[in-house]
This record gives C-alpha cells, structure tokens and sequence, in this order.
C-alpha cells in the first residue's frame, strides 16, 4: 500500500469511496464542498494494487476563544471502502495523515470519531471539552495536540467551515 496526496484526477475516485463508505453521499459531497470552498489543508488516498481504497482529509476550523483566534484542523471524513476495512488502511491513513500536518507545521486537530478508534493516535475526548461545537459533549468530541501544550488554556467556540453546516 501507499498513501499519497489526491491529485484532481482522484476526485470521482475519493466520491464513489465516501459513497460507499458511509452508505449515502454526504461525507461526500462534504468533500466536494470543503475542496470548492479552499478549506481543505491535506487531502490524501491510499492505493493498494494501483486502486485507490480509501480517502482522509483534514480542513481548516479555528477556535474562537476571548481574546484571540486559534488556527486548528478537522479531520473529517475518513473512509475506507468497505471491501477493504479491516487491514490497517485506516489506522495507517490516519497516522500519515497526522505526520504530514506535524510536518506541515498544524498545531491541534479535532475529530467527531469513533471513542474506540480515534484514542490510539492521541485524540482525547478531555482534550476536547473547552472547545465548544455543532458535535461537542461525549466520549466521539476528541482533540489531539500535534504540539504538546497547543490546547493549553486554550477555551472557546469551534467554527468549522460552512460546509460542515449540513452535519449540524
């Protein structure tokens, strides 16, 4: 397998797998609205075999506390499609992905993911609970620090990009 970045010619390819993966087109057509938009940071696929199995991609939200505006991403959505899961796909796109938004110099990712899944990889729901949002509150609300100490004191309202707006 290898994990690339999406190129335009992936776009059908990265629909059809959130279609399927998720069983209807929203996370989907989320994709198209978060790339028309400009919101997206990373997008990347995996390929297995020279097919492309599956999709992440993280965008811009910014935390509005007080006295300032702290930059952040959402990793939103994540798929695989169903005829793969279960390999590893996930946690590997997930772990590329953080890597490459470190490097990139992201400081904190929040996620509204599975409580079983997401941990692993350092996302914690405590991290999470200053920030509020559309998603908050339970064990899925989860925030990772790609930078120790980047959430420290930081307390105030999550706004995604409009997009998000037909999950809310």
């Amino acid at each position: 397998m290898t994990i690339r970045p999406e190129t335009t010619a992936d776009h059908a390819a990265i629909f059809e797998i959130n279609r399927l993966a998720f069983g209807h087109e929203a996370e989907a057509n989320l994709v198209d609205g978060l790339r028309d938009g400009g919101f997206v940071r990373l997008s990347m696929v995996p390929e297995v075999e020279s097919k492309i199995v599956g999709h992440i991609l993280f965008s811009r939200l910014s935390i509005h506390t007080e006295t300032s505006v702290v930059e952040a991403l959402a990793l939103a959505p994540m798929a695989v499609i169903p005829s793969h899961q279960r390999r590893g796909i996930g946690t590997k796109l997930v772990e590329e992905g953080l890597r490459a938004c470190r490097e990139a110099g992201h400081r904190i990712v929040v996620v509204l993911g599975h409580p079983a899944f997401y941990p692993r990889f350092g996302f914690s729901a405590s991290l999470a609970v200053p920030l509020a949002s559309p998603f908050s509150g339970g064990e899925s609300w989860m925030a990772v620090e790609l930078v120790p100490g980047a959430l420290a004191g930081v307390v105030g309202r999550v706004e995604y990009p409009g997009p998000f707006g037909a999950f809310s």
